[in-house]
């Protein structure tokens, strides 16, 4: 399993208030703990609202946690090129803009995201409400690679969503206590478009969410995309972050239904219904 949405908020770096709120910590020994019975071999540490601009944290996430996890992180305006490059040596592969907490100037946005892919090919992950992906469809489609985070939020996205992903957006599957929206149904129509769209998140710990990540929502995941789980679990982030594809054994390829055997129709005749012995005759030879 790649988890694609993780927070990491480590007491020894700083927070920044976000809309006068503080989480608690949460360490990585608390998420491995959590997750302790999934085979999580991977993921990717996003920068929360709450962690403005600071990289140290995330450096040092990424190193502890080893080289199949990756970061997402928030970018001050100011930041130079060296700085994209060290980062991404550490890496970090994708910038974060959160539009659901806080004012993000659009024109910033599109030359921090323009310049970060052709520095570092990093693409972009936005934290969007639903409500606001119509209006902002026409430039975010335009940014070299994106992804939207927790289904976008909203049915009322949807459509915008969907025309997105045509385009190659990707999608997480990810903060469920966070969504207004039939979850099975969006994914499933997320999925039809673009099967390499959907990317698993648990999005721990869930902070501000209306409940956190459950067991079951893995489930749910499955109902929506049936014999494609490895991708949504683990292949498409893998791709979307550009790692190495996990290669596997033919005992761990997802199940297959077998395809029913349909016999021939046959017309069903009691004995009585036979011609009494003697009354047929054998059929001719043909040498």
């Amino acid at each position: 399993m790649f988890d694609s949405h993780v927070h990491i908020i480590d007491p020894r770096y700083p927070l920044v208030e976000n809309q006068g709120y503080l989480p608690q910590p949460y360490t990585i020994g608390d998420y491995r703990r959590r997750m302790a019975h999934f085979d999580v071999d991977g993921g990717a540490v996003v920068s929360a609202s709450f962690q403005g601009s600071d990289s140290t944290f995330m450096i040092a996430a990424l190193a502890e946690l080893g080289p199949n996890w990756v970061g997402v992180i928030n970018l001050p305006p100011e930041v130079t090129d060296e700085q994209i490059l060290a980062l991404d040596r550490a890496g970090v592969r994708a910038i974060r803009f959160n539009l659901k907490r806080a004012a993000v100037d659009i024109v910033t946005l599109t030359m921090q995201a323009l310049r970060a892919y052709e520095l570092a090919r990093w693409h972009v992950e936005l934290y969007i409400d639903g409500s606001m992906l119509g209006s902002l469809e026409p430039v975010i489609s335009k940014l070299p690679a994106l992804s939207i985070d927790h289904m976008g939020m909203s049915d009322e996205c949807l459509p915008y969503l969907l025309n997105l992903v045509d385009r190659g957006a990707r999608v997480k599957a990810s903060g469920f206590g966070r969504v207004s929206m039939d979850l099975e149904s969006a994914m499933r129509r997320v999925h039809a478009v673009n099967p390499g769209a959907l990317m698993f998140g648990s999005d721990l710990p869930g902070n501000r969410a209306g409940r956190l990540f459950r067991d079951s929502d893995v489930e749910i995941i499955g109902r929506a995309v049936g014999a494609d789980m490895y991708r949504v679990l683990e292949d498409n982030a893998r791709a979307c972050y550009r790692l190495p594809v996990k290669i596997r054994s033919a005992e761990e390829q997802p199940p297959t239904l077998p395809i029913p055997r349909v016999e021939p129709p046959t017309l069903r005749l009691h004995r009585s219904e036979l011609p009494p012995s003697g009354r047929t005759r054998p059929l001719r030879r043909i040498e």
